[in-house]
């Protein structure tokens, strides 16, 4: 063998030592291992490849939230009439849901469709009958419609499901002024005045039927 050909094979040699050297050493890259974001909101591609970019999605409102929402910016403008189309459509999507009836209830009473307030109440508590907050309602809204007895029996439950809330005792009182039943109306004003100090109309009620 010529000093060149010894030469060469010393050489291949080195390339194949090097090239083995660094196959094993686990130093290259590796194929089938997915790039891991360091930072749990770390957005891969960037500006080369915008197409790659992965981003967090975006939070969705859903229908129903939607509605609602018209429902209450309506209300706040007093266009009673558009928060209803809103309300009947989330009636729509579920005609059941206790929220859009105390709503829809709550509007009709604004344009005085009393009969519609009645009928969005009723099936409320219909679904829940330990809501407080709709035999309350229910019972105004019978007192409209002079059905004085349902009213009366409307106050006094709301009353039995919530003591403390001044409230049920003022609107009950309301209605046993309204009855001429003067006494139990100022027993029952002063029963809010003493649950609520700040509900001056109650103050002046009692100070009226005391004379």
């Amino acid at each position: 063998m010529s000093t060149f050909q010894l030469l060469l094979l010393i050489a291949a040699g080195g390339v194949f030592y090097l090239f083995f050297k660094q196959l094993f050493s686990g130093s290259h890259p590796k194929r089938g291992v997915d790039f891991e974001a360091k930072v749990s909101n770390e957005q891969l591609g960037g500006i080369n490849r915008p197409d790659k970019t992965f981003s967090r999605p975006k939070v969705q409102v859903s229908r129903m939230e939607q509605l609602f929402s018209m429902t209450d910016d309506a209300v706040e403008r007093e266009d009673y009439d558009e928060a209803k189309k809103a309300l009947g459509s989330a009636l729509i999507i579920d005609e059941n849901n206790t929220e859009a009836l105390h709503k829809m209830g709550y509007v009709c009473m604004q344009t005085k469709e009393y009969s519609e307030a009645k009928e969005s109440y009723e099936k409320l508590l219909a679904l829940e009958e330990d809501n407080d907050m709709a035999h309350a309602s229910l019972a105004n809204v019978l007192h409209k419609l002079e059905d004085e007895a349902g009213a009366i029996r409307h106050h006094q439950r709301a009353i039995e499901l919530d003591e403390t809330y001044a409230p049920h005792h003022f609107n009950y009182a309301n209605t046993l002024y309204d009855l001429e039943r003067k006494d139990e109306a100022l027993d029952a004003y002063k029963r809010a005045f003493e649950l609520d100090s700040s509900l001056e109309v109650a103050q002046k009620m009692i100070a009226k039927l005391s004379e």
